[in-house]
C-alpha cells in the first residue's frame, strides 16, 4: 500500500498538481490525503486520518 499527503497553506492554492501525481502513482484514491490548512496549527484532519490508518496497520 502507498500513502499520499498533500498539503497546501492557504484556501486559494491548488492541490491538482499534487492529486495528479499521487494518482500518476497508481495510489489508491482512498489512500490519498489532502489537507487545505495553515502551517501555524499542525493538527489538520486529514493528516490525522493517515496517522491513524498508518497506526492500525503496524500493529
Amino acid at each position: 500500500m502507498i500513502i499520499g499527503y498533500a498539503h497546501v497553506s492557504a484556501k486559494d492554492q491548488n492541490s491538482e498538481r499534487q492529486l495528479k501525481k499521487f494518482r500518476d502513482l497508481g495510489i489508491e484514491e482512498r489512500y490519498i490525503f489532502i489537507d487545505k490548512h495553515s502551517g501555524k496549527d499542525f493538527n489538520p484532519p486529514q493528516y490525522q486520518g493517515m496517522l491513524l490508518i498508518i497506526f492500525t496497520l503496524i500493529h
